[in-house]
């Protein structure tokens, strides 16, 4: 017999060296899906005192709401999330991401709407691209969607 280990609250920590990134990035749709609360392991760029990029990378953790997964310009996978410690929205890079734990804990903050402009082309470079863009379009809502559309509530 098999048995899940997990942490004494029910998540488990995934580290993203044992699995693929379309893993990956299945968990953290459903995350966002599902709006549960993700802590993030990543590395990002460090800064100097001024602001400017060192060239060095460090790991920083943050708990995010995240609120989309797309793909940038130059075929990058971002996740992009509200920060539970700040409030603000933060962008991190799908191939940094180091490990991750999805919380039972539910959003709070206000985020930006997660839609693209109608009409925009998004060049696909890889199979993962491409799964997260159709995941995207299973999850993200077609048309702008607000407080006011109350038939929408569940």
């Amino acid at each position: 017999m098999v048995v899940a280990h997990h942490n004494t609250r029910g998540h488990q920590m995934r580290h993203t060296n044992r699995q693929t990134l379309t893993q990956t990035l299945t968990d953290l749709y459903k995350a966002l899906d599902t709006q549960r609360v993700v802590t993030i392991s990543f590395l990002k760029e460090e800064k100097d005192d001024t602001g400017k990029k060192t060239g060095q990378l460090v790991e920083d953790v943050r708990s995010l709401e995240i609120y989309d997964v797309r793909t940038t310009r130059d075929g990058r996978i971002v996740i992009k999330g509200m920060d539970r410690a700040t409030g603000e929205a933060r962008t991190v890079r799908a191939d940094r991401v180091r490990a991750y734990t999805v919380h039972r804990i539910g959003f709070v903050l206000t985020r930006p709407e997660a839609t693209t402009p109608a009409g925009a082309v998004i060049v696909v470079r890889s199979p993962a691209q491409l799964i997260a863009r159709e995941l995207g379009r299973d999850y993200l809502p077609g048309r702008r969607i607000d407080q006011t559309h109350t038939s929408l509530a569940a």
